[in-house]
């Protein structure tokens, strides 16, 4: 772990690895609402990259899943990944799987300060009951079976989100104010 890394910052300008922060963890996790927040406050630009891909590829990352099956879109995640990390300036939100394919996590933490935003399995399935975005793994699921697969899945992937440089515990993000606390948070940890 790089727990020691730093990110020098000069008015509005972002210096060394602190060209990029790149947050990663589990759908519904809350690195859309949490990167975005975290963005403003820092005068960085906002990628997440599965908005990213759906605008490069003109398509949305269901419609992908669906004529390509996960293999085929995990490639065009990885070459857009690829993209988007050679931006300067930014904070990158990946998608909940794209840690855990090809050489990316190791690629990830090369690019930028990373941190995993970490939730229990009861935490998630509450995140993605409130949502509103469709995930293609969890389709045509009953909520047992969505419960279960989280928990197997998030187990699985894991092993991946901890090789981030810092690991932040989210809480239920349902208001304002805890998402204000989870910002202040990252950024004391990330030290920006």
């Amino acid at each position: 772990m790089h727990n020691d890394l730093q990110c020098p910052t000069t008015p509005n300008k972002m210096q060394g690895a602190c060209h990029r922060i790149i947050l990663v963890g589990y759908m519904g996790a809350g690195k859309t609402t949490i990167g975005k927040a975290l963005a403003d406050e820092l005068g960085m630009r906002f990628y997440d990259l599965d908005w990213y891909i759906e605008t490069r590829m003109h398509k949305t990352v269901a419609q992908l899943f669906a004529e390509l099956g996960e293999e085929g879109f995990r490639r065009i995640e990885r070459n857009m990944l690829h993209e988007v990390a050679e931006f300067e300036g930014v904070l990158i939100s990946c998608g909940g799987g794209t840690p855990c394919f090809f050489d990316n996590m190791e690629y990830i933490n090369q690019q930028g300060l990373t941190l995993y935003l970490k939730a229990s399995p009861d935490v998630l399935y509450k995140h993605l009951k409130m949502g509103k975005t469709v995930r293609p793994l969890l389709l045509n699921k009953t909520p047992d079976e969505v419960e279960r697969f989280i928990s197997d899945q998030l187990a699985a992937r894991e092993p991946y989100y901890l090789r981030a440089h810092h690991t932040l515990d989210v809480s239920l993000m349902d208001n304002y104010e805890k998402i204000k606390i989870s910002v202040a948070q990252a950024r004391a940890m990330l030290k920006v």
